[in-house]
């Protein structure tokens, strides 16, 4: 049995690291088809009709073959497009959507209380007690604003900036989406002290809103939206991850210091429950991601806020040497960055050095420290307000607004010149920190120069590697195993055409606690990474992988445990787009015994 790893986030949100969204042509697109468009008349000689296409045989195309979708029709048609896939992680960023308008509301200062329950039937409602979804028909409209939101993509309160100064659900998918690729969606509206509720089925409307009475103590005001995923659209699962919805919800509850986010799963036979809530918002985020860890110092805290924008960053730096940095727009994870990021990086180099220079503890010959030798073992939290973040692409993976780099830049500069005039004794611990890695790092350009001619361009695969006979990376499979013994049943067992054996032998080394140079000097590391081929860090070229499924095969025991937990984590610090990609696999070797004429084997 073979469990698929995916990249997480610092709280532990699914990310994806790769696209929640996906693209691709739309249906009916002229660019896309092979048929022949008619053409406008002109003064040379008719051109040839074009011939039937090989792929579908079409000799026409015209206004007869346009289809309009309409409503969310075109949600259903080809979900993909607007929540990435239709297997677990687009299953999960429906409850992602519908928390996230609730967060609006807490971050417009009108809720401080989220309540997420996974019913026993694998529905899940979300509950808040913001201002509650207006009930009245919108201008030009007929149906209630709960009808319209519901049912009609784009929109919301969230364009004109009168219902929201600050919002993530702008460039959202919308709870419209949830609705459209749920089998049942219920929502109940607690406002001026009524109770309004609706109903729909995939997307459609079955019950109009009306008023069910008046509000009750426990339910004065807010919204509730229970829904229930469409086996239709996911096929493959509607059954939630209950640690997937923790964590995000746990991140959440630091990024909106005082919200009260409960989560309750009612499907085992007890159920559970958590509450989160960050009276330290995201300083305590770094205390829980640094927690166990040596740190150099007490968490940073920057904040900085002026008309329309604010920046809070928290840091904390540990004797360890990866670097993490975590960036968010309006809660919204920017996973691959973006101008905020951008900003603090520039301003975080440029003031380290400042400080270095004028209190001489960096040689002139040296020259000035580079922004990765200050990050190593960088611990930081970005999170960046702002009234219309400009996002790239519909994901929401990397912020764009050029201001906000200035803007974050000024803020750092500011504070942290300020921590390091008062906190001199820390400073110089960072400093000369920064100082060991870069010494490490240009000791690790030199083992990596030996490494790529030594086995990356000389020696070829590594010996002990039993390959398969198959050259396609797509059907090739890599099954690590534990030691010679394992790899000689691991190459009795296996199928030569398409499965791989490498044997590593005993543990490899921990890159939580050394540098690169170190790594690579590693016997068994080296082999993984000739074996995989796709290089490391900056040098990992994915189109050079040689097999799209590379299995952890450990023994059953703890120390087989422990070797799976060492090899993920070469994997994730160094070829993590391996991890994004779906390639890696944690195996589960088997566990049996066999009794022959009252004899145990």
């Amino acid at each position: 049995m073979t469990d698929e790893v995916t990249n997480t986030a610092p709280g532990g949100a699914d990310t994806q690291q790769g696209s929640l969204l996906g693209s691709g042509p739309s249906a009916g697109s002229p660019h896309s088809t092979n048929g022949n468009a008619s053409a406008p008349a002109s003064n040379g000689p008719p051109s040839p009709p074009v011939p039937p296409t090989r792929r579908s045989g079409l000799t026409s195309y015209t206004g007869e073959d346009i289809t309009v979708l309409k409503g969310l029709d075109g949600v259903r048609r080809r979900p993909g497009m607007y929540i990435g896939s239709t297997g677990t992680r687009g299953l999960h960023h429906l409850v992602v959507e519908v928390v996230d308008n609730s967060i609006d509301e807490a971050l417009a200062g009108f809720a401080d209380r989220i309540d997420v329950t996974i019913h026993a039937d694998n529905s899940v409602t979300v509950r808040d007690n913001g201002r509650g979804i207006p009930v009245d028909p919108p201008k030009g409209q007929r149906r209630s604003s709960v009808e319209v939101v519901m049912t009609e993509l784009h929109a919301g309160g969230k364009f004109e900036g009168k219902g929201y100064q600050i919002s993530g659900g702008l460039h959202g998918v919308g709870v419209s989406v949830v609705n459209a690729l749920s089998a049942w969606l219920h929502v109940q509206v607690a406002r001026d002290g009524s109770v309004y509720a609706a109903s729909f089925e995939r997307g459609r409307t079955v019950k109009p809103l009306e008023r069910l009475g008046p509000a009750k103590a426990t339910f004065r005001r807010g919204t509730e939206v229970t829904f229930l995923p469409d086996p239709q659209v996911f096929e493959e699962t509607t059954e939630f991850d209950y640690g997937t919805i923790a964590r995000r919800l746990r991140e959440l509850s630091y990024l909106n210091k005082g919200v009260e986010i409960r989560l309750k799963d009612e499907r085992g036979e007890e159920p559970v429950s958590e509450t989160f809530k960050a009276a330290g918002g995201i300083k305590d985020f770094v205390k829980a991601l640094t927690a166990g860890k040596d740190t150099l110092h007490r968490v940073i805290h920057i904040e900085k806020a002026d008309d329309g924008r604010e920046v809070e960053i928290a840091l904390q730096w540990s004797a360890t040497f990866t670097e993490s940095i975590y960036s968010f727009a309006n809660t919204i994870n920017t996973h691959e960055g973006g101008m905020h990021e951008e900003g603090f990086k520039s301003a975080l180099t440029a003031q380290m050095n400042r400080y270095a220079k004028e209190k001489n503890l960096i040689k002139e010959k040296e020259g000035p420290l580079q922004g990765e030798d200050i990050r190593e073992g960088l611990t930081a939290i970005i999170a960046v307000k702002l009234r219309e973040p400009q996002f790239e692409g519909q994901t929401k993976t990397k912020l764009g607004n050029s201001d906000m780099r200035s803007f974050v830049q000024v803020a750092v500069n500011e504070k942290l010149a300020e921590w390091l005039e008062e906190n001199p004794t820390e400073a110089r611990r960072i400093v000369a920190k920064a100082e060991q890695a870069a010494r490490a790092r240009m000791a690790a350009r030199k083992a990596r120069d030996i490494a790529r001619k030594s086995v990356f361009e000389g020696g070829g695969l590594p010996g002990k590697l039993a390959d398969c006979s198959s050259r396609d990376p797509e059907v090739s499979e890599l099954f690590i195993v534990e030691g010679d013994s394992a790899g000689g049943s691991a190459k009795g067992g296996r199928d030569r055409e398409f499965q791989a054996i490498l044997p590593i032998r005993g543990k490899i080394l921990n890159v939580e606690k050394a540098r690169l140079h170190k790594i690579l000097e590693n016997r068994e590391v080296q082999a993984l990474i000739t074996a995989i081929g796709t290089g490391i860090g900056e040098e990992f070229d994915l189109a050079k992988a040689r097999y799209h499924k590379v299995c952890l095969l450990a023994d059953a025991d703890v120390d087989g445990q422990h070797i799976t937990t060492l090899l993920l984590t070469f994997l994730f610090r160094y070829m993590s787009q391996l991890i994004d990609a779906g390639y890696v696999y944690l195996t589960q070797p088997p566990l049996y015994k066999t009794v022959i004429a009252g004899k145990k084997r």
